[in-house]
């Protein structure tokens, strides 16, 4: 649940989908009431859950039909923006208003849906030194926000109306923009409604049928990753970094891209912890001159949905000279947006297990 999916490429890339598509465009909208309990994840937050937590998501969904070849391949998902409001139930965590951009998956002849939505949220009363010292989970205003969707899901039960139940998975971070972020997951248990604009209008799943194999030989990619993040200790700048990847890919059908590769990482938030170990904690044997520099070695892979990517990597610092800030093993999550045959961007986030290191905003040229 450490990751962070980021919602405003997603919306940007709907949008630009949306004036690119001049097939019919078909919609659904559904509405729940949820309620659970914060996950202790992490001992620490353990102060901040009392009560059992409620609220309730909305969203409008963008039907697929098969119209387009990408549809079927994923037996015809929904894609659309989610709008969550959720009452914490504590006071030193106050609510959380978040929007998503999401998409949908069926399953079991279409009764059980997953769903995955990645956007920003905004808590009513983050971490303040003064004032609610006791907030160690939100250290900024603004969050990432996950949520994952597991429902059965009938529609046109009676007219275009149908119901959902299951569980929700919803995941505030800020991925280290700031201090304290220790965040939270909330599970959840949901029931709602759904409703398809104009139901009788809708047309029939047009058939996948038989595909070519498709593949391509080796492309080479480079790519800038850039942003900023703090050391992780309360009270820290926040500082760039960038990183430069190079890597291989090899397009294995048209969902399935392998990534494979190595990047060079500098980052000032490494550079400032390193000073403070050294003031702070002199008896720990850092002098301050230590390297802050890192090279990682990554392997990867791409899920394509039209001009949409998930990228995953699982990497590992093959350089690391001051090995005492985060794990050596890291790995990326995120999307990538193609915006033309050579040219690509992404938001994604490098973590260290449960640990989220930054947000990386990447550009990319594939050779």
């Amino acid at each position: 649940m450490k990751r962070i999916l980021p919602a405003l490429l997603m919306f940007f890339s709907l949008f630009i989908q949306a004036q690119e598509e001049k097939p019919e465009k078909y919609y659904s909208f559904d509405a729940s009431y949820f309620y659970g309990s914060i996950l202790e994840h992490n001992p620490d937050i353990a102060h901040l859950i009392d009560e059992h937590q409620e609220g309730f998501l909305l969203s409008v969904n963008r039907k697929t039909y098969g119209l387009e070849k990408w549809e079927s391949r994923y037996n015809y998902p929904d894609f659309g923006y989610s709008f969550i409001y959720q009452n914490m139930k504590n006071q030193y965590l106050g609510e959380n208003y978040s929007v998503y951009g999401h998409f949908s998956f069926y399953f079991l002849q279409r009764l059980l849906m997953f769903r995955i939505g990645q956007g920003i949220a905004y808590t009513t009363n983050p971490y303040d030194p003064d004032t609610n010292y006791q907030n160690n989970a939100y250290g900024t205003r603004l969050l990432s926000s996950t949520y994952l969707m597991g429902n059965i899901h009938k529609e046109k039960i009676v007219g275009g109306l149908g119901l959902n139940a299951g569980v929700t998975i919803i995941h505030y971070s800020n991925a280290d923009m700031g201090s304290p972020n220790h965040s939270t997951n909330t599970f959840t248990f949901n029931v709602g409604l759904n409703y398809l604009l104009d139901h009788k209008e809708h047309p029939d799943y047009i058939p996948r049928g038989e595909e070519e194999k498709y593949t391509e030989p080796f492309h080479y990619n480079i790519a800038v990753r850039s942003g900023v993040n703090t050391s992780g200790v309360i009270g820290s700048p926040r500082l760039p970094f960038l990183t430069v990847s190079a890597y291989a890919d090899k397009v294995l059908n048209h969902k399935s891209t392998l990534h494979g590769g190595a990047e060079l990482f500098f980052s000032r938030s490494l550079e400032e912890f390193i000073r403070y170990q050294s003031i702070a904690f002199p008896q720990k044997g850092t002098s301050g001159d230590e390297d802050a520099k890192r090279v990682g070695l990554f392997l990867g892979h791409k899920l394509t949905f039209n001009k949409m990517s998930l990228i995953t990597h699982l990497g590992y610092y093959a350089y690391y000279p001051y090995d005492d800030y985060v794990e050596r093993v890291y790995n990326r999550m995120g999307l990538q947006r193609d915006f033309s045959k050579d040219w690509w961007a992404s938001v994604t986030v490098r973590s260290h297990g449960a640990n989220a290191e930054a947000v990386e905003f990447s550009i990319g040229y594939r050779l």
